[in-house]
């Protein structure tokens, strides 16, 4: 789970900085300065230093603006993604949804606002069970066994919040998810035999679902291509390159906003996957878990 950090007043979003730091590049790229982009768009410096902090959203005439003086063609590969980056950005900063009641979660907020966005979740989880999955009690142990959050009172907000999410499986147009969870994840008693036996329950009816693809990575299946930690990559239904990776340490959480990033753990997802069980044999070793318990 994430530190928490203070509510801020104005800040960056993360498709904002990843739209924003590629439009730095190609300036930089043009050998052009933040004054000179500022002129075509008969604005001030702050307001291109902004836009390339991801902390300003980028209107549409603008952006098209900027793509004529970076070289960037009408109706390329390169400015389509871009028109969307930014429609996807704009369209997120506008939204005011359920989460807002939970600003006392931090940083963990934009995360629960850019998920309930998107269309699809893959996840790669060596440890715990997607948080998309776990049940109440199992979300509980977990997080009261972290010293974030210090007393029961701040245990149930996460816990309250985490069930919440879990809504974008079932509401319309649902939350594509494909996880991919380590064996061991299975294994590890969090809250005792009784919470484990109902979770590994939750997860035989989860993995019923059509928007639902949950395999499993067995011990059997030795090195693979992701040992080094879970991740989460996060898509909309503008192309893949509207990508970002999550990935959550124990002390702060880290948003890979480059395309190169989004491509590396994608690639890594696939081998992963190619690892792991079937869905329906994944099913079937859940099952025979869930009676061990």
């Amino acid at each position: 789970m994430p530190h928490r950090q203070a509510p801020a007043g104005r800040m960056s979003t993360v498709l904002g900085r990843k739209l924003g730091g590629e439009l730095h590049r190609l300036r930089d790229t043009s050998g052009l300065s933040q004054p000179q982009a500022a002129a075509a768009l008969t604005a001030t410096q702050t307001k291109i230093a902004k836009i390339e902090r991801g902390v300003s959203p980028v209107r549409e005439p603008d952006l098209h603006t900027l793509c004529d003086l970076y070289g960037v063609a009408r109706n390329s590969p390169l400015r389509n993604r871009f028109l969307a980056l930014a429609h996807a950005d704009r369209q997120r900063r506008r939204a005011s949804g359920w989460w807002k009641e939970y600003s006392a979660l931090g940083d963990l907020v934009e995360y629960i606002q850019l998920e309930d966005g998107a269309s699809t979740i893959r996840t790669y989880q060596n440890h715990l069970v997607p948080g998309l999955l776990q049940t109440a009690q199992y979300a509980r142990a977990v997080a009261s066994a972290d010293d974030v959050w210090q007393d029961a009172d701040e245990v149930e907000h996460f816990v309250q919040a985490r069930l919440a999410r879990q809504a974008r499986l079932t509401r319309e147009n649902p939350l594509q998810l494909h996880a991919v969870v380590c064996e061991a994840a299975l294994r590890q008693q969090v809250g005792g035999r009784t919470t484990m036996r109902f979770q590994l329950q939750r997860l035989v009816e989860a993995s019923a679902m059509p928007n639902v693809t949950l395999q499993v990575l067995p011990f059997s299946a030795g090195a693979h291509a992701s040992m080094t930690g879970p991740f989460v990559i996060v898509g909309f239904d503008e192309p893949t390159s509207l990508d970002v990776v999550y990935v959550e340490t124990a002390g702060t959480t880290l948003w890979l906003e480059s395309e190169e990033d989004a491509e590396r753990h994608r690639g890594l997802f696939d081998n992963v996957c190619r690892s792991a069980l079937s869905p329906d044999e994944s099913r079937t070793l859940i099952s025979d878990l869930t009676e061990e318990m």
